[in-house]
């Protein structure tokens, strides 16, 4: 597939890292040169210089023939308008922008083919927002994805000493949470991917992936470690869009505190929120936690636009009594320094991001595709077509099925039913298939799975 990333970025070039390594034909644009140079070190790929929104400079790109446009600066202006040029000069087929402004998206008129031709707009700041909500409602998760538009979940636990599952074998799930199907579809040991079999013995400090409809997430997981009470007191630091995000999602139902530095932005701030309390003051000075009562707190969730701010009062409200510190890191390479340790959770944005382009970019009916371990494995859910003449997985029982090395299917959404994957279970036409791949490389070996005959019609 040949693909114009517009923004050589943090999001651009985490992008364009994921797409160079499948294989793809990627030309990125950007004004900075040494952002172009840096990527162009590393990567296979093709850099044109220029403003992005420029015709010359997307033709210079190769719009006339591309595939796709993903327009990812920091300007939303510039990526509608690029995507907006590359549809009436270019025909380019796929266009995506990167809209952060709230006021944009209100107006779903606006992104329609005889309006603005934007095929899909994601919001970084909402999807993080979401992303955090997920992992406040269920406490003792590491990472929460969505498939069958929330039906079915996956799920990343570390297993903990005293959980009911730890020490015992996979095929006795069902005697200890009768009534209730799950999948455990990976499993991550000192950082090393294990591939689950009955026999298989879940231990103490396994990252456990599974996969289960939505109303037994929580059952589950307090199969794996002690269960953790409900979310209600949340401190965030940062009044960011991301900031404010948040506490509107979560002011109905916790007691929400928002810091700010800034004087005057902490007053809109206020004007904005109904139930949250906004403070003006430095989230990394102990003497404004301690007064908050930080030892009561169940969440702190750092979400500045500056890592180190972020990692620092984390790491600061974690020691002074916190319960759980999260911490938005835009950085990949401090993301396994501190999640773990002092941080218990360090969330992405370009993590977040990427998940939600890349099911646009897969081949075969791929709908959902999310990052797990910061891109060392994905979850994707696909969609099954055609029959047994022109199809390899329909009509197949699952062991049936010749799946990629370190591939397993989770679950399968049929119409309203979730049905778990067992060996004898049975793909049909028309199935959403949920699947965990701990091995990246093999990523087009499974779309390539899910590609139907040429005499499917």
């Amino acid at each position: 597939m040949k693909i114009i990333i517009l923004g050589a970025g943090q999001v651009g070039a985490t992008l364009a890292e994921n797409l160079a390594d499948e294989a793809n034909d990627v030309t990125i644009v950007d004004t900075q040169a040494n952002l172009l140079a840096e990527l162009q070190d590393r990567l296979d790929i093709r850099a044109v210089q220029g403003f992005a929104a420029h015709p010359e400079v997307l033709q210079a790109a190769g719009a006339e023939d591309a595939d796709m446009i993903i327009a990812v600066t920091e300007s939303d202006e510039i990526n509608m308008v690029a995507c907006q040029i590359a549809y009436t000069l270019f025909h380019t087929p796929t266009k995506i922008a990167r809209i952060r402004a709230s006021e944009y998206l209100k107006e779903k008129r606006l992104f329609q083919q005889d309006a603005l031709p934007v095929d899909m707009h994601i919001s970084p700041e909402q999807l993080v927002c979401d992303y955090i909500s997920r992992l406040i409602q269920y406490p003792g998760a590491l990472q929460v994805v969505d498939f069958a538009s929330g039906r079915v979940r996956a799920v990343g636990v570390k297993a903990y000493y005293g959980g009911p599952l730890v020490g015992q074998e996979l095929r006795t799930i069902r005697e200890h949470i009768p009534g209730v199907d799950t999948r455990v579809a990976a499993i991550y040991r000192r950082g090393k991917p294990i591939i689950p079999e009955g026999d298989t013995v879940i231990e103490a400090d396994d990252e456990v992936f599974f996969v289960a409809a939505k109303k037994h997430i929580k059952k589950v997981i307090s199969e794996l470690r002690k269960q953790d009470r409900p979310v209600k007191r949340v401190v965030l630091a940062g009044g960011g869009n991301i900031g404010l995000r948040l506490a509107l999602a979560l002011e109905d139902h916790c007691q929400v505190k928002l810091i700010e530095r800034d004087r005057e932005r902490a007053r809109a701030l206020s004007e904005q929120v109904k139930k949250a309390i906004v403070l003006v003051g430095d989230a990394a000075n102990e003497g404004l936690l301690l007064e908050e009562n930080i030892e009561s707190v169940d969440v702190f969730c750092a979400v500045t636009n500056d890592d180190e701010a972020n990692i620092l009062s984390s790491m600061l409200a974690k020691r002074l009594g916190a319960r759980k510190a999260m911490s938005l890191i835009n950085r990949l390479a401090y993301v396994d320094l501190v999640e773990g340790g002092a941080i218990d959770i360090a969330i992405s944005p370009q993590q977040s991001t990427v998940s939600a382009l890349l099911s646009h970019v897969r081949r075969g009916d791929v709908v959902q595709v999310h990052s797990l371990r910061r891109g060392a494995a994905e979850a994707i859910e696909a969609v099954a077509h055609g029959d047994p003449s022109n199809s390899r997985v329909v009509g197949r029982r699952i062991d049936e099925i010749r799946l990629p090395a370190g591939t397993t299917i989770g679950a399968i959404a049929r119409g309203e039913e979730v049905i778990i994957a067992h060996h004898d279970t049975v793909i049909e036409s028309g199935d959403h298939v949920i699947m965990f791949i701990v091995e990246k490389k093999n990523t087009a070996a499974l779309e390539r799975l899910f590609q139907v005959g040429v005499s499917f019609i």
